[in-house]
């Protein structure tokens, strides 16, 4: 009878150590994905502010000309 709760005991440790090296890989998983996309969107931001100065040059340059 002992050995049935220290071999279940055993397996709900094992499974418990595994499902916490899980969550840590996920919750890293989260952090990069979040560190990447908040790159991504400054990069875009930066990249809209650049296209809208260049319009507006542009626009300004064809009055000048015209």
């Amino acid at each position: 009878m002992l050995r049935f709760f220290v071999g279940s005991r055993d397996g709900w440790k094992a499974k418990c150590v595994e499902a916490n090296q899980s969550r840590k890989l996920l919750a890293n998983q989260v952090r990069a994905v979040e560190k990447s996309r908040e790159r991504w969107r400054t990069l875009a931001e930066e990249r809209m502010e650049r296209i809208v100065e260049l319009e507006r040059e542009l626009a300004e340059s064809k009055r000048i000309s015209a």
